[in-house]
């Protein structure tokens, strides 16, 4: 018995799929979701967000958000949200390497965290980005 989930950003329905378990990364640390799970609200943090179905794998990035668990569904409201397969990677390194320099010049500590944020989220994507070979069996 699969469990359905809805992945939503504010510009897009990313996903609406009955799938078999989400991994996700939350401010406790990585959970997963298995159908009739407890019910749960937690935060979303950058990192990889990984969808089971039928034994195939398909990792995304998720820079951060709200995720909803019911026992028979689980909605994800996301800031942004990319498929390994829609990440560019040379951009995503350059993007990776113009946060490192804004860091390093930034003249405030909120420049300082505004640029930390964004170098996690380049970080993240570089490492979904490498995950391309979806598909992979569990």
């Amino acid at each position: 018995m699969p469990i359905h989930l809805e992945i939503v950003t504010a510009e897009r329905v990313v996903l609406s799929d009955d799938v078999d378990l989400i991994s996700a990364p939350t401010r406790a640390g990585r959970v997963g979701i298995l159908p009739r799970h407890a019910p749960l609200l937690t935060i979303l943090e950058p990192g990889e967000l990984g969808i089971v179905k039928d034994g195939v794998r398909t990792p995304f990035a998720v820079s951060g958000g709200f995720m909803e668990v019911l026992p028979t569904r689980v909605t994800i409201l996301a800031d942004t949200v990319e498929r390994a397969d829609e990440i560019d990677e040379a951009r995503a390194e350059a993007a990776r390497k113009l946060a490192e320099e804004r860091k390093q010049m930034a003249q405030s500590e909120r420049d300082a965290a505004i640029a930390e944020a964004k170098l996690r989220k380049e970080l993240v994507r570089l490492q979904v980005a490498r995950l391309k070979n979806v598909g992979r069996r569990q």
